[in-house]
């Protein structure tokens, strides 16, 4: 994981600090008496959390980012903000998407204190039950959140990575942590927003989620556990479409190939609990981590679901 922090109050060296932490922009100060910029960054592999807290008013004109841009203000305002086709002012609490990543936009904040993170789109196809047409990468279609309630969730799922999987800098040398935390997020994003993602199989996709493909997905995340996967990984392996994947767990087992390749995971770090010998430093946390549960009060739920006691009586008892 990388942090930096980054704390002026010289307008020319905030435009050049933004411009290098998001993409080229122009920047401007609309009050007489301070111009201090505040800003807390953390990136964990293709997400970036930022804390922003500006004093000033500032008007910004900013050329497309390439990445989903999601901002949540917590104080002030953010006022006339326009992209293409589009124009909107925030308030605290809100939760939007700034621009489709392909698209500059301008606006002005205001005295706010908000949050930026930052998503690489081709996540939300890796989750995504399937493209647009075509096959064409998934995209958000929207700027606001389909309901209030969409709104929370993805400001909960901001709150948590930013307060829990980023606050730990160890969770960055766990590669299945990683990448847990970026397709939670997406999953999150496509709940929130409207998106060009298909979800229902086609009758092709139904004719191809039948047993041989869901035992060569099961035998793929069998041997692959270990390493971080999507969804669309699994089918690519599988040889059909993610729909149809998703379909032939939904039919076969009653659940979804996430939640199977969770328990897969769960079952490796039971046996390393079982092996492991805690008076050489084994600890939960480190084979929970390992095998991507980040939190160890989730972790010891799963974990006492499946097996009837706790991952500590485990590893102290084999």
């Amino acid at each position: 994981m990388q942090t930096l922090t980054f704390d002026s109050d010289d307008l020319g060296r905030t435009e050049e600090f933004l411009s290098r932490a998001y993409a080229k922009m122009h920047i401007g100060n609309g009050s007489q008496d301070s111009s201090r910029a505040r800003i807390i960054r953390s990136t964990l592999g293709p997400v970036t959390v930022d804390e922003l807290d500006l004093d000033f008013d500032m008007s910004y004109a900013v050329t497309p980012l390439g990445r989903i841009c999601l901002c949540l203000v917590h104080e002030g305002t953010i006022q006339d903000h326009r992209y293409q086709g589009v124009e909107d002012a925030f308030g605290p609490g809100d939760v939007v998407s700034f621009a489709p990543p392909e698209l500059p936009y301008a606006g002005r904040i205001c005295s706010a204190r908000y949050n930026i993170t930052m998503l690489d789109p081709d996540v939300l196809s890796q989750v995504a039950a399937g493209g647009g047409s075509g096959g064409a990468p998934v995209r958000l279609t929207g700027h606001r959140p389909f309901s209030p309630a969409a709104a929370q969730r993805l400001a909960n799922t901001i709150s948590y990575l930013r307060d829990h999987v980023l606050a730990d800098p160890g969770g960055a040398e766990h590669p299945l942590i990683v990448s847990t935390a970026a397709q939670h997020l997406a999953a999150t994003v496509l709940a929130t927003f409207p998106n060009t993602a298909v979800s229902e199989p086609t009758p092709s996709d139904r004719l191809d989620a039948h047993p041989v493909a869901l035992r060569r997905a099961l035998s793929y995340m069998g041997d692959h556990a270990d390493e971080p996967l999507t969804v669309a990984d699994i089918a690519a392996a599988a040889h059909v479409t993610v729909r149809a994947l998703q379909y032939a767990f939904r039919r076969h087992l009653d659940t979804t190939p996430l939640a199977h390749l969770r328990r897969i995971r769960l079952a490796h770090a039971h046996q390393e609990l079982t092996d492991a010998d805690p008076t050489r430093g084994a600890t939960v946390t480190d084979v929970a981590a390992r095998w991507g549960f980040h939190h160890p009060g989730r972790f010891a739920t799963l974990y006492g679901q499946a097996y009837g006691r706790s991952p500590q009586r485990t590893l102290r008892d084999g």
